[in-house]
């Protein structure tokens, strides 16, 4: 997929434009951000954005994120077993003290 990001209130007019004419293309909008499918008019229509809006069109190619691939099981469990807490107000680090789910720093520090 493409990510199309705009920064300045005509890109974001001209993006929203485009969306709605072309909503074959459109996986998903987000305001003043768009997926825009990964085929050569998806391409077109970013291009074409960042033609008229230069550096205020920001155009990055995106691949889905696949939890079980790209992240170790410890991380799963442990986002499953906060989103599980007993109590909401606790913070992560806490949460996470004195158990096996992984401190902050340490999945800081990880790279996917």
């Amino acid at each position: 997929m493409l990510l199309v990001v705009t920064y300045s209130p005509d890109a974001r007019t001209a993006l929203r434009n485009a969306c709605r004419r072309h909503e074959g293309s459109v996986v998903r909008r987000f305001g003043r951000a768009a997926l825009l499918e990964a085929t050569a008019y998806g391409a077109f229509l970013a291009l074409r954005l960042r033609a008229a809006h230069g550096g205020d069109v920001q155009v990055e190619r995106t691949v889905p994120f696949n939890e079980f691939a790209d992240v170790d099981a410890s991380v799963r469990e442990a986002a499953a077993a906060y989103a599980e807490r007993d109590e909401p107000s606790t913070p992560y680090a806490k949460f996470a003290a004195g158990t096996e789910h992984p401190d902050p720093e340490s999945l800081r520090g990880r790279d996917l």
